[in-house]
């Protein structure tokens, strides 16, 4: 079977339904060699991912500057490579959200990217203050009209902020968490979404890795891993880090999953075909570490449609187990 495609909202972009999340290649996710990013990459694209996201913070750049290389040495049709702006500022407050340093972030990332456009950047989970200011997004489109983005969307952390943001009408895009630990955004966002042609990124939609369930109370993270450090946001919003649920009540609802799914389908595989069950979102995009990790989550692409059944015990697991924790935060 080939990859599952979607329409990326009103772009015009086809795009594979398994993206390249490339955050981890970057940084905070324990070490990762250069030689095992790059060869996740290479898998991944290999295996038919034509969607890379990525952010100018992860590895300060390093992010960016493995795809520009590993995309040098491919050669041929380039993948859409998303990027996104706004964490460099310090303090990270709406003030900074300006015009010059928009620019300057996204001047940094065509370097680092070594294109003259980029495709796509996205405001990077911003203050909430900043989706009400009408100038962010007149700068943005200013921009476009220059020549040195191609479409913009948004990062965000709260639904709230999803639909504020597709308010402003040339907002092509929203990335929001969404996995079977965190479904708010299908109670209104979605619909909202499909209805203003938007495209969705589903971000972190292995829960950080609890849905791979491959973790146990005895597993270790390394000291710059964010799942060691940001348990309680200490360093970013703790929403992006285990999707906020503490981590024993999640270990305990992903062996509730693992126990009703049928088959032998790898668990991180149906979970992130769980998300594209989604018509709304566009394109899921899991990170990897590992050439193996990149080939694992691109196949969930091809997965048949998961049946009713399994779709309503992960919402009830989700309901009396995780909910509580989680869906009146996000």
């Amino acid at each position: 079977m080939t990859m599952l495609t979607r329409e990326f909202g009103r772009t015009g972009w086809r795009v594979g339904a398994v993206g390249f999340g490339a955050w981890a290649i970057g940084g905070t996710w324990g070490e990762v060699s250069e030689a095992d990013a790059r060869a996740a990459l290479h898998a991944a694209l290999d295996e038919g991912v034509n969607f890379v996201d990525t952010a100018d913070v992860y590895g300060d750049g390093r992010s960016e500057r493995i795809i520009r290389e590993v995309l040098k040495d491919r050669g041929g049709d380039r993948p859409i490579v998303a990027t996104k702006a706004g964490r460099r500022l310090n303090p990270h407050v709406a003030e900074g959200y300006t015009r010059a340093n928009l620019e300057a972030f996204i001047d940094r990332s065509l370097s680092n990217l070594g294109v003259d456009i980029l495709d796509l950047v996205q405001l990077h989970c911003p203050p909430t203050e900043v989706f009400y200011r009408p100038e962010v997004f007149g700068a943005l489109d200013d921009l476009v009209r220059e020549g040195k983005i191609r479409h913009y969307g948004v990062s965000v952390e709260k639904v709230e902020e999803a639909l504020k943001a597709i308010e402003f009408p040339n907002v092509a895009s929203v990335q929001i968490i969404w996995n079977m630990f965190r479904q708010r955004p299908a109670e209104l966002f979605f619909s909202q979404a499909l209805k203003k042609h938007v495209a969705v990124i589903a971000r972190v939609p292995l829960a950080s890795g609890l849905l791979t369930g491959k973790m146990s109370r005895d597993s270790i993270f390394a000291a710059d891993d964010h799942r060691a450090f940001n348990r309680d946001g200490a360093a970013f919003d703790k929403g992006e880090t285990f999707s906020g649920v503490p981590f024993d009540v999640a270990l305990d609802a992903v062996e509730a999953v693992q126990a009703a799914l049928p088959g032998d389908t790898p668990l991180a595989q149906v979970a992130l075909r769980w998300c594209l069950m989604e018509e709304a979102v566009s394109v899921v995009i899991p990170g990897a570490k590992t050439a193996d990790q990149a080939r694992s989550n691109a196949a969930a692409g091809r997965l048949p449609p998961l049946d009713e059944g399994t779709m309503e015990v992960v919402r009830e697991i989700y309901r009396s187990r995780i909910a509580p924790h989680v869906h009146q935060l996000w």
